[in-house]
């Protein structure tokens, strides 16, 4: 394989694709990436065994082939090169080495052989639509936070996708949840998504996709079976398999009788959790909410640091309430909110509360109470 690219043309592709590498392998191969020339590209392919992404940048191909090369350090060793510069990457099938070249910088890297690299095919995906750029942002944006990190309960550490066609707007909502907060957000349905599965994405695609979408103005290919997904974008191919797992009812711990509304501007109801959570130097950073007609009073204490108060004005006419909420959660759904309203629906101190936009109801939260 003898090439000549662009440095930047390179470094773009690298950076989709080495993210996916983990920096730690029991496998050497899974710490290359794979890289083939033909026809004016050149194509490379990272995986984990879970995760495949293939992208391509074009080139100058002098002669065709493949070879695999360190994810990590070629990434490092391009991205250091000044901009602008021309790079030649040349392999040998005999030594097993990729030489790169770069004005006076020369680079000798070992390669593992092109047969070792696992082959992740993506089946038979019956499934396919297109969504939007904008939607599919929103979707994650607006649910990952509340993505569970507790490895034993595997089927809560991604996204829950399912299209809700039975009703009079059929939407694609994506579900997330920790146990401790819950996150709903829908968009239209797109054609095509009526028949797909309920299918749970990992926490690392979630995250290896969102960087992808910023960088394409296309709409973007889904296509899914019941064991894997795939998203293809303007040059990039991101494949993941599913978690294999039963997502809970969620729709249960939505409580239906949440009878005291309270709507607040979001941006001084933030800042005001946030202010008054600084005294709090517990791990739970806990935050107390008291509702009386036409005031929130918000407080927090801490036996070492002392106490904070802080009152804002509202069109509360209900019921007093004193209800308290960890503040790191408070504020991740906060930052959720896109309108200047925020909506809360309580019911009483030691049942779910119910966070929306004032003026929109396509994304919903769910937050737990704690004692204060």
């Amino acid at each position: 394989m003898k090439l000549t690219i662009e440095r930047t043309a390179l470094l773009k592709s690298l950076g989709h694709v080495q993210s996916v590498v983990e920096r730690r392998n029991t496998i050497p191969i899974l710490s290359n990436v794979k890289l083939e020339a033909r026809d004016g590209q050149l194509k490379l392919d990272a995986t984990d065994m879970d995760l495949l992404i293939v992208d391509s940048a074009p080139a100058q191909v002098v002669e065709a082939g493949a070879t695999t090369a360190p994810a990590h350090t070629l990434y490092d060793i391009v991205r250091k090169l000044p901009d602008g510069a021309q790079l030649e990457l040349d392999a040998s099938a005999d030594n097993g080495q990729l030489v790169l070249r770069s004005g006076r910088s020369r680079f000798t890297l070992s390669c593992l052989p092109i047969d070792e690299f696992p082959v992740m095919s993506g089946g038979e995906m019956a499934h396919r639509f297109q969504l939007n750029p904008g939607d599919l942002r929103g979707l994650i944006d607006r649910t990952r936070f509340a993505i569970s990190t507790e490895e034993t309960r595997y089927y809560l550490n991604g996204i829950y996708l399912h299209a809700l066609s039975d009703q009079s707007a059929p939407v694609l909502r994506a579900v997330a949840t920790d146990g401790h907060r819950l996150a709903s957000v829908e968009v239209p349905l797109p054609t095509g998504a009526d028949t797909m599965p309920g299918v749970i994405v990992p926490r690392k695609t979630v995250g290896e996709l969102r960087k992808l979408i910023d960088e394409t103005g296309d709409m973007i290919d889904v296509s899914l079976s019941d064991s894997k997904i795939q998203f293809a974008f303007d040059g990039a191919v991101l494949t993941s398999k599913l978690i294999d797992g039963q997502f809970p009812d969620y729709e249960r711990v939505i409580p239906a009788g949440n009878d005291k509304e309270l709507e607040v501007d979001c941006k001084l109801f933030a800042d005001a959790v946030d202010r008054v959570s600084a005294i709090s130097t517990e791990k739970s950073r806990a935050v107390k909410l008291s509702l009386t007609p036409g005031t929130l009073i918000l407080e927090a204490s801490s036996p070492d640091c002392g106490s904070a108060r802080e009152e804002l004005e509202t069109a509360y006419q209900g019921e007093i309430i004193e209800i308290g909420f960890n503040s790191a959660y408070l504020l991740d759904i906060a930052r959720q909110i896109e309108s200047s309203g925020l909506r809360m629906s309580m019911a009483d101190a030691a049942s779910p509360t119910i966070l929306r936009e004032a003026d929109n109801d396509s994304a919903l939260y769910v937050l737990m109470p704690m004692r204060v």
